[in-house]
């Protein structure tokens, strides 16, 4: 390859990942008045921001260059699928004081970090808690994608703001349990999480007042915001294919 054609195809690739800076946010404001920052990276990648604290749910290279983006307090991985869990990501991110929390099958492959099963909670601050819900697969022949028990989802509450991020999972019967939740991330691409319709059944299940879909790859979502219009809830659609 010629040298210009290859600097030019370098160039492509590095470019193709975007920089901390290049991704949408959106704000939200908690029970005292402080500002959380969520930053869309991608598919389920996430990152929280508060307080000066940075909180990344499920950061993986092929969606970021992590190198770029600030150190994070805290890490969270929801289940061990190589578009969930990367060690390479972690380690960018990873400072002294980092915690790392993850399932217990996750935790396992990266022999580090602390695990948090279905049920349990960690108080990750004074004003933050972390609450760990089932994530899994119902519809028949799907259930080895995400076998129930094994996955989580996670709550955080910042500071009285409650935001829920579903994780790899179908609309289950658990979610009917879910109290007060200001926000939500529902995946959305079949066969391997939720179809829209699920989705939406999923979503009256526990009304948040905002609904994010995301994980959503080439599925249409744009459906969902029509189908939930009687609800009341806010369906706002970001880059999170």
């Amino acid at each position: 390859m010629k040298p210009g054609i290859l600097f030019l195809a370098m160039t492509l690739l590095l470019t193709h990942q975007l920089l901390a800076g290049d991704y949408e946010k959106d704000t939200f404001r908690t029970d005292n008045g402080k500002e959380v920052v969520i930053t869309f990276i991608k598919h389920g990648s996430l990152m929280l921001s508060y307080d000066e604290l940075q909180i990344q749910v499920d950061p993986v290279t092929m969606f970021a260059d992590y190198t770029t983006f600030p150190k994070a307090d805290f890490i969270l991985v929801t289940h061990e699928h190589g578009d969930h869990l990367d060690a390479k990501a972690i380690d960018a991110l990873t400072k002294e004081e980092t915690q790392l929390i993850l399932n217990p099958s996750s935790q396992e492959i990266l022999g580090k970090g602390k695990a948090i099963r279905n049920g349990e909670r960690l108080q990750l601050t004074q004003k933050i808690s972390l609450d760990a819900v089932p994530a899994y697969n119902t519809t028949p022949g799907r259930e080895q994608y995400h076998p129930q028990h094994r996955d989580n989802g996670y709550i955080l509450t910042i500071d009285g703001l409650r935001i829920y991020i579903a994780g790899d999972t179908e609309d289950i019967p658990e979610m009917s349990e879910l109290k007060m939740i200001d926000i939500a991330f529902l995946p959305v691409n079949q066969p391997y999480t939720m179809t829209v319709a699920q989705a939406a059944s999923a979503a009256k299940m526990f009304s948040p007042d905002v609904l994010y879909p995301y994980h959503f790859g080439e599925t249409d979502v744009k459906p969902l915001a029509e189908q939930l219009k009687e609800s009341g809830i806010d369906v706002r659609i970001r880059k999170m294919e």
